[in-house]
């Protein structure tokens, strides 16, 4: 029996609802799901940095779904393999490369959680990377909405951190697209920090 054409379209159905494709231990957050954010109060002489959850990235009312909706509705049986399930992937990718951005957050100084995309690594650390809201994304899976990615260049090599780990980034927010060999980012940053994850509630 042929196997339905939805497959491929199940994995970016996976991807949308930010549930990785492999097994993810239980500690490992899900930032595109809940952020365990609070208002952060900055030091005295120190930077406002806005605590912000990536849902926030993406423009109210925008739905990621829609083109899921719609590659569903009245596709028949088809094998993955069949150009009409290629192109209505393709559908789907594409309104996933051209999600619109937040304006409000275009020169925004922002601290955000994540995991890490390396794109530029060398001995003395991770300089340039993507920033993404679960586990898995960009490697294990297909990428995510491109405004639920971050192009992060780092002031400074980061030591000690690898693909995938948890992160707080801070820095200046920028919409700028940027299309890299791990997926397409409407978000760029100049970061001034990269530090390990802890939650907020426990700081």
């Amino acid at each position: 029996m042929i196997r339905p054409g939805l497959l491929a379209a199940a994995a970016v159905l996976a991807v949308a609802a930010g549930i990785a494709l492999i097994p993810v231990p239980k500690a490992t957050p899900d930032f595109s799901r809940h952020d365990r954010t609070t208002a952060s109060s900055p030091r005295e002489g120190t930077t406002a940095f806005r605590d912000t959850r990536w849902d926030e990235l993406m423009p109210e009312n925008w739905d990621p779904y829609k083109a899921l909706r719609e590659l569903q509705q009245g596709m028949p049986l088809i094998p993955d393999t069949d150009p009409r399930a290629v192109e209505r992937l393709k559908r789907v990718r594409d309104f996933w490369n051209d999600a619109p951005t937040n304006r409000k957050f275009d020169g925004a100084t922002v601290r955000i959680p994540g995991y890490i995309v390396p794109l530029e690594e060398s001995k003395s650390g991770i300089k340039e990377f993507l920033l993404v809201p679960y586990f898995g994304a960009c490697i294990h899976t297909p990428p995510p909405p491109s405004n639920q990615i971050i192009h992060v260049i780092a002031r400074q090599p980061v030591h000690g951190i690898h693909a995938m780990d948890t992160v707080w980034v801070k820095g200046k927010l920028a919409i700028e697209r940027q299309d890299s060999t791990m997926g397409v980012s409407s978000y760029g940053m100049a970061a001034v920090a990269v530090e390990p994850y802890v939650s907020a509630l426990r700081q």
